[in-house]
């Protein structure tokens, strides 16, 4: 990543980093970009028999603050609301099941990418 893009290219820049760094650490990613009346699942992976809703938010500067700073409590209520939704629609899945936020700050300049994966983290 190079050019300066938008929010939108960033986010699916991001959701692709995070893909990649979960199905490096051995979850199998389920799907993604999952759309429910509540909201958006980034991300639905598996790990151990565990299901895992993944929150993915990604920034290239601190301005606005860091990544895992945008899980507001409203976000919070959509996801989880997200999760219960998307667990009702599809009865074959297990029910154990957890939400865990991805942040990835990108810096332009040093062409660092930083990951920090926040477990269980609603």
């Amino acid at each position: 990543m190079t050019r300066k893009l938008s929010n939108k290219q960033i986010g699916s820049w991001g959701e692709a980093q995070a893909a990649a760094w979960l199905g490096s650490h051995g979850y199998q990613i389920i799907g993604q970009n999952l759309y429910t009346p509540y909201g958006e699942i980034d991300i639905l992976a598996r790990k151990q028999g565990q299901l895992i809703f993944v929150e993915v938010k990604t920034r290239q500067t601190n301005r606005f603050g860091h990544p895992e700073e945008a899980v507001t409590a409203s976000k919070i209520q959509h996801m989880v609301e997200s999760a219960e939704h998307y667990l009702q629609e599809h009865p074959d899945l297990e029910a154990n099941w957890q939400i865990d936020v991805i942040a990835i700050q990108y810096d332009p300049k040093t062409r660092q990418t930083t990951i920090t994966h926040f477990e269980n983290a609603v």
